[in-house]
């Protein structure tokens, strides 16, 4: 059993990550390959990663960004693996047996099909300026694999996540989607479509760069731009369905004058949500609404 690991890097130095994926695998006696595919990055980052391409087994430099989707897409050309683990450029290994559990989970599981095996975030921002997207990932997305199993498609994301070869030739990403967010929902239900369970691991890596206020807040708008194209695909609504937001959309979207009272009360409100949003104290009930607002617009 191999496994391929499989990096797309975009603006990030991946030294430690890679350095400690090459250390685990010769410590353990894995049998696993690193392959990384760089998104056009800028230069100086191009530079930084080609130091530790010999610990690569694969480094391949894009010339042009072709995107999130695309480039995860992409590496079935190169790995070789029987299983592809995903990982983030901006991942952070937090456990020296990181590898090693998710050959022994498939030990367990030999016909497993995907795992998703977590994420956790730093204890607190390292200011105020970046406590909107680490107050997000603590309270949204970092949940306990208790939390997980319960809806193990909602719950999947792409940070970390092992997949069959086989089924990712059969179930790959979106690549309608150009910008930032919702390709791993997406991908989650396609696998729900098709009846691929999603395991899920208790394996996490530490998500390494939390970004400022005001890029994430960029970052959620690219989101919703995402979403709006997505909602103008009628067969689409079955597998967006689930989530909250869209919910929201699809109850008051179906009264026009609502719809359109909504929108007004949201945008007189904007600048007072997005304000709150880039302060020492973000309400995320306010980022859904700040949301919801911008893709009645849409």
């Amino acid at each position: 059993m191999k496994i391929s690991v499989c990096i797309p890097v975009y603006n990030f130095n991946v030294r430690e990550l890679i350095t400690d994926l090459k250390a685990q695998m010769e410590n353990d006696a894995l049998n696993a390959e690193i392959i990384l595919i760089d998104d056009a990055s800028d230069s100086k980052f191009k530079q930084i990663n080609q130091e530790i391409s010999e610990l690569c087994d694969q480094v391949v430099f894009l010339e042009e960004n072709i995107g999130r989707s695309k480039i995860r897409n992409l590496f079935l050309q190169y790995a070789k693996g029987d299983y592809m683990l995903f990982l983030d450029c901006d991942g952070k290994l937090i456990s020296q047996f990181f590898l090693k559990n998710y050959f022994e989970f498939l030990d367990l599981k030999p016909n497993l099909s995907v795992v998703y095996g977590g994420r956790t975030a730093i204890s607190k921002p390292i200011s105020s300026e970046y406590i909107l997207r680490w107050k997000f990932a603590s309270e949204r997305e970092n949940l306990s694999l208790i939390e997980r199993q319960k809806k193990p498609y909602l719950s999947f994301q792409t940070n970390n996540f092992l997949i069959s070869r086989k089924i990712f030739k059969q179930v790959q990403f979106n690549t309608s989607l150009h910008k930032y967010g919702y390709e791993d929902l997406i991908f989650a239900m396609d696998l729900k479509t098709l009846q691929i369970s999603v395991d899920h691991l208790e394996n996490p890596v530490l998500n390494n760069d939390i970004e400022s206020n005001e890029i994430y807040l960029r970052k959620v708008e690219e989101s919703v731009e995402n979403l709006s194209v997505l909602l103008k695909d009628k067969t689409m609504n079955s597998k967006l369905s689930e989530i909250k937001i869209v919910k929201a959309y699809q109850i008051i979207s179906t009264i026009g004058i609502l719809k359109f009272a909504v929108s007004k009360i949201l945008s007189v409100f904007e600048n007072t949500l997005k304000k709150n949003l880039l302060s020492a104290h973000p309400n995320l009930m306010f980022l859904d609404f700040y949301k919801l607002g911008l893709i009645l617009r849409k």
